[in-house]
Parts: C-alpha cells; structure tokens; sequence
C-alpha cells in the first residue's frame, strides 16, 4: 500500500476515456482521474497506442445482452474502455517479472484509452523493434484471433486451401498472413477498394464480393474463416470440402440480438452433429506465448499490422464510430503520447 501510495503521489492523474453507462459513442467522455496503481502480477503502462476491436463497441453498448450478466447491468461496473495496448513500463507490482520500468511491451490491459493502464504480465510481451507504437498496438487481439482460429482450430497444414470472408478486416488482414506463414493457399473476400491491399499482404487470390459470390462457385476449400458473419451457414458450407473446416469469428454487428447469436451457436452445434464437416467454436485467449510467436513474425517480416487510420485519445469516439461501420481495412489506432 506505501508504494501505491507513493506512485499516486509522484505521477498524479491522467487523461482517460470513460462511459457511465451504456450506449452509442456519444455517452464517451474526456476525462482526468487517477492514475492507477499495478496489483500483484501486474504492471503499469505509459501508453503510447492502443487500438479499437469490435470487443470495444459491444462493451459500449452491452451487446449482446447477455454480457451485461458479467460486466455490469445497469452500468459498466468497469467504465474504462480499450484493451489492445503498446507503450512503456512505467512500474511493477509483486511478482511482475520478466519485465521492468522502461521495457517497450504490447498485448492487452484493460482501459487502455488512457494515459496510462494496468495489465497482467501474463497478456505482455515486449515489443518488436521493427515496428511502431502504434503499429503493435494492433497486434493483440486481432493477431491472436488470426493465430489460434488458424493454427489451433484451424489446423492448417501446408498446400491447403484457406478461404477468409471479411479478409481486409482486423483480423482478416493479419489471417491472410498467417495463413501463407503456415503454407496455405489463401482466397480473401473483400470489397473492389481492397483488392489490391490483399495481393500486396499475400493473398494468392481475392473474390471482390461485389462481382462474384464465393457460395455459389465450384470452389471448394479446407478451411473458411469467417470473419463477417454475413452468410447463411449453408452458403457457407457449400464452398467447404466435405471433410473441410468452417471457423466462424463474424458477428461485429452492433444489431445482432442475443438471440440471434445463441440461434447461430446451437445451429452450428446442431449442423457439426450430422455431417463431417468440422465447425469448431473459436474465442481468442490472449497469453505471452501467443503474443511472443506474434512478435517473431513481424521480426521475420512475415507479419505487417495494417493501419486504417490514427486518432487522437480525444477522438476516440469518432474512432468507435469508423470501426462500427465495417469499412475499415486493417486497425484502427488510438495514438496516445
């Protein structure tokens, strides 16, 4: 308790993005509060970036509904939003190791639209030279997303084919990536705008969705990673080989009912029940192991985050407002020095 006290003291307070209560990006606020004190196992970060997930608006809005059961019912019982994070390590708390002031990490902490945030070591590692602030703090979620869906559920083997509908997304950009790292044959979907930013990140093929659908060509593929959630599962599986794999990470619409979702789930349960075609459930777990094999591909080069566009800590809601319209290529970057 003496040493919180004494980092209170010495840093004071900072600049922070809150919400009381739920709702559109309007019920976001600019505000200064106190800067917080690292617990057992943690660290406090002078953040330099951090990055907007679709995970940010359906904590905004408490969609679906469902969540509200765990983050709070009337009100954010957190009302700190952010997770994606890059920046310096500011102090550490009991048993923070490996890591120490001055150490440029990346991962996740919670409420990292601020100056400053606290984050368990065990979602930290640190930082590839060979980037930008800002360019890792796009990696976290969206690159673990990538990494687990493909490798993990995936299982993607050499000379497969790998089909990624919503490719130009966050998690799109850095699936295509991976994908070719893990000696796939890669098709992204996208709009006629982002065609030629797939080709240049190594997709061997696009299907601009505009001119062609891909549930309705002879194609057929190992592995669908959808990303968007904008087809029917039977369309869906009709461009999957019979003893394919269909991956599901869509549903980034701030609309979709908590029923529509439980629906999706039980239909896929329902579905992988009678036929052979794998449809395994995917929810991202951030880990330093994770992150660490992150880092190495961008030390490769084998990895390159996309940046759609950067804005300020105080623009933050017009940054949500950008990621909630699903135009975006690539991440959306908070740049906060």
């Amino acid at each position: 308790m003496i040493a919180g006290k004494i980092l209170e003291v010495e840093i004071g307070r900072m600049q922070a993005i809150v919400y009381q209560r739920y709702g559109s990006p309007d019920v976001l606020e600019f505000v200064e509060i106190p800067i917080p004190t690292p617990a057992e196992g943690q660290v406090l970060i002078r953040v330099h970036a951090a990055s907007v997930n679709p995970y940010d608006w359906h904590f905004l809005r408490g969609t679906p509904s469902f969540i509200r059961l765990f983050i709070g019912v009337r009100r954010p019982k957190f009302p700190r939003l952010g997770a994606d994070v890059a920046g310096v390590v500011e102090a550490v708390g009991a048993k923070a190791a490996p890591f120490k002031p001055g150490h440029a990490v990346f991962g996740t902490a919670k409420g990292s639209f601020a100056e400053y945030a606290c984050a368990a070591t065990a979602q930290l590692a640190l930082k590839p030279q060979e980037i930008s602030f800002e360019q890792a703090a796009c990696l976290a979620i969206a690159g673990v997303t990538a990494l687990q869906g493909l490798r993990d559920k995936g299982k993607v083997q050499t000379g497969q084919t790998v089909l990624i509908n919503g490719a130009a997304g966050g998690v799109g950009t850095f699936a295509v990536q991976i994908a070719k790292s893990l000696g796939a044959r890669v098709t992204g979907v996208c709009s006629a705008r982002n065609v030629e930013l797939l080709r240049s990140i190594g997709a061997d093929e696009v299907i601009d969705y505009s001119h062609e659908d891909f549930a309705r060509s002879d194609q057929h593929y190992d592995l669908l990673f959808d990303l968007v959630g904008n087809r029917s599962l039977s369309d869906c599986l009709r461009a999957v080989h019979p003893r394919g794999t269909y991956i599901s990470c869509g549903g980034g619409n701030p609309d979709r009912s908590t029923w529509d979702l439980l629906a999706g789930m039980l239909q896929n349960a329902v579905r992988s029940a009678f036929t052979s075609q794998k449809m395994p459930a995917l929810l991202a777990k951030i880990n330093r192991e994770d992150l660490a094999i992150l880092s190495n591909l961008v030390q490769r080069g084998t990895v390159i985050p996309v940046v759609d566009r950067t804005y300020s800590l105080r623009e933050v809601a017009e940054a949500v407002r950008h990621v909630e319209s699903g135009h975006v290529h690539g991440k959306v970057v908070i740049a906060i020095t």
